[in-house]
């Protein structure tokens, strides 16, 4: 590799989703009604209509059971929604471990002592308007909402890794300011701050301030449409959480960001401002879990310099890094878009080739051996190849 280093995986602090893809077997505790098969679905029932689940008491998001049942066997989508909410706990579960649910409600109520208490700069922030918030052209694409539509407002500089303007300038400032804000009042009331992950240590999760509900609608409304179109094959039909948050890089904060695969199955990053140069992106291919140190191909390669205001989409596995921000003030906003569904039907699968390089290439190369090995015993055999 042309990189210095192992692949680290920039994870957020507190629990997340787990990960997958492939039908699951799902062990049957004993004592428990049973119906029938209890495998799950690899494409969704996209005919079925969800219950709702926004009154229960638990660690993960209503949402991710609402996604989660689209999969559920058939003879699993009449049972009493007590069932399938145990069912569908008890898969979570498995990628959710006691000490990590543990951790979650810690972090829940840690978020709302900070909700009880902070008072928002710019309330317009916490409600989406499209209007006010995004590119003419962007909303128009979305509104089309056809592949067409997408790649108009969009470049492709390398495959899977996809920039387009996005914000309106005056969304970008104020935002900052309201980052800026929630940052002077943690200093000023001597409240600890989580950071975004485990390699920034500048920044801020916005959802732990109140734009969760903006962000869930950023995700479901405007980047759902773009992933189920670019990126079927890791989630991209099926995302049901994210991470949000903001990291800030130059003096006297973070100057550079090593080379990393996110938390995610889709990244959106949005280059906020201010003035700066420096701190380029640069690519170097997907991989899967067993791949992340592998080689990285000449055609890989990317570099890409931010500009406020304009977006980057790309899948989480896509390995990256940020090169150091040589002047001035960079801050970005990154949405971390998950899909319970794949973490989960991942586990079960052994053939990434759908979107890992390193896994194609080695089936290429298996299906050239295979070739050229038949080839060989067909002419041993006394026959001829014309």
């Amino acid at each position: 590799m042309s990189l210095d280093g192992a692949v680290e995986r920039r994870e957020d602090p507190p629990a997340g989703n787990g990960n997958g893809n492939g039908a699951v077997a799902v062990a049957l505790p004993t004592g428990r009604p049973t119906y029938g098969d209890r495998r799950l679905r690899l494409n969704p029932n996209t005919e079925h209509k969800p219950e709702r689940y926004d009154d229960l008491e638990t660690e993960f998001d209503p949402s991710i059971f609402s996604s989660l049942e689209r999969h559920l066997p058939p003879t699993m989508l009449e049972v009493p929604r007590d069932a399938k909410v145990q069912f569908m706990k008890e898969i979570l579960a498995r990628y959710l471990p006691e000490g990590e649910r543990t951790r979650v409600q810690r972090h829940k109520e840690y978020r709302q002592k900070i909700m009880s208490a902070y008072q928002p700069l710019h309330s317009d922030l916490y409600n989406m308007e499209p209007t006010t918030f995004f590119m003419p052209p962007f909303i128009k694409a979305i509104n089309d909402n056809t592949e067409e539509s997408f790649r108009s407002i969009m470049s492709e500089p390398s495959p899977g890794v996809y920039t387009f303007a996005m914000l309106q300038p005056n969304f970008c400032e104020l935002l900052l300011e309201e980052v800026e804000n929630f940052e002077k009042w943690v200093n000023a009331v001597k409240f600890k701050i989580m950071r975004p992950n485990t390699m920034n240590k500048y920044g801020a999760v916005l959802d732990d301030f109140g734009l969760e509900p903006m962000l869930s609608k950023l995700m479901e409304e405007f980047i759902c449409p773009m992933s189920k179109v670019f990126f079927p094959e890791v989630g991209g039909s099926t995302l049901d959480s994210h991470h949000g948050f903001v990291v800030e890089y130059g003096k006297d904060k973070d100057l550079d960001l090593g080379f990393h695969v996110d938390d995610s199955e889709i990244t959106l990053n949005v280059c906020l401002g201010k003035q700066f140069s420096g701190g380029e992106l640069f690519f170097r291919g997907v991989r899967c879990d067993k791949h992340v140190n592998s080689d990285t191909q000449p055609e890989e390669i990317l570099d890409y310099s931010h500009v406020p205001g304009q977006a980057i989409l790309h899948r989480g596995r896509h390995r990256h890094g940020a090169r150091a921000t040589t002047s001035g003030h960079r801050i970005n906003l990154l949405l971390w878009c998950r899909s319970s569904v794949f973490r989960e039907m991942k586990k079960y699968q052994k053939d990434f080739s759908s979107w890992c390089g390193e896994c194609q290439r080695e089936k290429k190369e298996r299906q050239r051996h295979s070739v050229a090995a038949t080839k060989l015993a067909f002419l041993r055999s006394g026959g001829s190849i014309i």
